[in-house]
């Protein structure tokens, strides 16, 4: 998928993430199905995953060839990512990203402000996304806490899943 593809696909998948939050009634924000997290905490569990990719991506190239490695495998498309994810989480259903485990319910006061984060991180990602080389994009490689080491093209891809993801879990359940 070319970077604009993956840029314009973020853009899609946050704003109708965005714009569902938007619409949903208020008290439903602090509100889930048993034993799930709630809305709020769907909002924040993105936002907690998308700043880190958005730091690490501000890094100088050389760090990621440092920490991580280099690229050692053909890049995946956006249909494998998302296979391979569902797969990786129907084997690992108990698994919680790190920065989410023990997760405080958000406060309806800071809805707004968990919105307006996720939107900002959204675009930032977009800009950084167009500017980096297609080189970078399939050379190095950053580690996923559940998918192991990936391109970062594939982390972004798997990004805008991740949001497709979560939103689908909403509408479905919330």
């Amino acid at each position: 998928m070319h970077k604009d593809e993956i840029a314009d696909l973020l853009e899609e998948k946050y704003l109708t993430l965005i714009d569902w939050l938007q619409i949903q009634d208020n008290e439903k924000w602090t509100q889930g199905p048993e034993g799930k997290w709630t809305t709020g905490q769907q909002a924040l569990h993105l936002l907690q995953s998308i700043k880190p990719l958005n730091d690490i991506l501000s890094m100088p190239r050389f760090f990621f060839k440092y920490a991580f490695g280099k690229n050692t495998r053909d890049l995946h498309d956006y249909d494998t990512i998302v296979k391979n994810y569902q797969e990786t989480l129907k084997e690992n259903k108990d698994y919680i990203f790190k920065a989410s485990k023990n997760m405080k319910i958000p406060k309806l006061k800071d809805k707004t402000y968990i919105l307006n984060r996720l939107q900002v991180e959204s675009k930032k990602l977009q800009y950084k996304i167009r500017r980096i080389s297609d080189k970078n994009l399939d050379t190095l490689v950053l580690p996923h806490p559940l998918m192991g080491k990936m391109q970062i093209r594939e982390v972004l891809m798997w990004t805008a899943y991740h949001v497709e993801h979560h939103t689908k879990q909403l509408k479905e359940n919330y």
